[in-house]
Formats: structure tokens, sequence, C-alpha cells
């Protein structure tokens, strides 16, 4: 292979893709994946969890994977959503919720862990994420970063919770790692001071952690090239490439 071979080359026109603009599209290549100068501190999470009960069982859930986050190396911030006010129940300057924005903001990766309520996910997990834009300007406070999701139920095994979790984070940009979590009964799988106990669906927190930490140390330098678009690119600056075309001779006629 031509080590020599430039990062980013751009589409030639062709009569096959008459409606795409070429000049907007460099092509992809695994040289543009290079990292020069890898991130010197620790990955980012942010932890969010569905429940202010007292004996919350998300909250016990989102703590163990906290502990095991750092104990594979991670930064990690626990959000609390006591005095969270529900959306459009205030103004987006609200300490709560400027916040939990800024802890998106600085997150890599984040863990959504929600109850498990009248099948589906809990108004005070669903009040968290709609707190969180699309995008507030040019900043998007989730695009791009990676995201495990997790419940806890009071009766037998479902997924309905972590289903709808995925949907959020597809829905919000995030790269939505294939493991998951799913704990049943959580009142029989944690001890008294909120511990975990040794079992298989613990062994699944585990795997869920680890795989997080791979894909966010896999995606995290590389995240805004991983998230930048054809369609964004050819909106944003139309003119200058069309002027980027034209002195490559890439103009159509």
């Amino acid at each position: 292979m031509d080590k020599s071979e430039p990062t980013a080359r751009t589409l030639r026109p062709t009569d096959e893709l008459p409606h795409l603009s070429a000049a907007h599209l460099p092509l992809p290549t695994a040289a543009q994946l290079h990292v020069p100068e890898p991130f010197p501190h620790a990955p980012r999470f942010l932890i969010l969890y569905g429940s202010l009960r007292a004996r919350s069982y998300s909250r016990f859930l989102a703590q163990e994977a906290a502990r095991l986050l750092e104990a594979m190396g991670g930064d990690v911030r626990i959000y609390d959503a006591h005095g969270l006010p529900l959306p459009d129940d205030s103004t987006a300057d609200h300490p709560k919720v400027q916040e939990l924005r800024a802890l998106s903001l600085w997150s890599e990766g984040q863990v959504w862990v929600s109850p498990e309520r009248h099948g589906n996910l809990t108004g005070v997990m669903k009040s968290q994420i709609d707190w969180l834009p699309l995008s507030e300007g040019s900043v998007r406070p989730t695009q791009g970063r990676t995201l495990a999701v997790m419940q806890v139920s009071g009766g037998s095994q479902s997924f309905n919770a972590v289903n709808s979790l995925r949907l959020l984070g597809r829905w919000m940009r995030m790269i939505t790692i294939p493991n998951q979590s799913s704990v049943p009964m959580a009142y029989r799988e944690f001890d008294d001071d909120g511990r975990m106990k040794p079992s298989p669906l613990y062994e699944r927190v585990v795997d869920v952690c680890e795989e997080l930490m791979k894909f966010t140390l896999l995606t995290r330098e590389r995240a805004d090239y991983l998230v930048d678009r054809y369609s964004e690119r050819k909106a944003s600056a139309p003119e200058r490439m069309k002027e980027l075309a034209a002195d490559i001779g890439l103009a159509k006629p």
C-alpha cells in the first residue's frame, strides 16, 4: 500500500449519481481514522438513572456501573435528578438543567438506567433525556457519544425499557452499544447496602460496562469525523464548496 496516499480523496462526478454533489463527499478511508494525538484524559462517562426513591434499584445499578467503569480507568459522574423540573415547566437556564447539559457535553460515553413502569421507561428518566437538546446552536450535547442502556424490573425479565432507551439513543445520534442489561426482580439482586449480589445478572452488567469502555476508547477521538455528514456539509457551506469544486475541476457545467 502506498503510504503517501492522501487521507482525503473526493468522489469523481459520475452519470450514475447525477444528484450527488461530489465536492461535498470526501471518500472515507482508514487513514482518516488515524489519531495523531490520543486524548490524555481518562474516558468520561455520565450516568443517568430514572428513580427518585430512597431505595432506588436503578440508582443501585447505576452505582455498580460507575464502580466498574472507574475500575476500568474511567472518570464517572452520576447525575442526581432531584430538583430537575419537568420539561416545559421551566426554562433551560434552571440550575439543574444547566448541570445536566454541562455533564452531557463533558461526557464521552453515557449509561442510562431506568426502572420499567407500565411497560416502559419512567417519567423521571424521560424528563432527563428530554432536557438534552439535539442541538444548542452549533453544539450537540449527545451526538457521537457512546451509550449503554440498562433497566430494572420488579417482576419477570422484560426489555421494554431498554428497547425504548435504545430508540431514544439513536434519535439523540448516539453510538448505542449492542449489549444491554435487564435485571428482573431487582429487590432480590441487591443487598441491604445496595450492592449487587454475585450472579449471571451481575456478570452481564460487567459485560456491558466492558463493552462500553471499549467502544468509547475506539470512538472518542474520532467522534467528530464519524458524525460528519454529507447533507450537513452541503447545507452549511454551499458556496464555499462550489468554489472548491471549481478549483479542483469538479464543478458541473
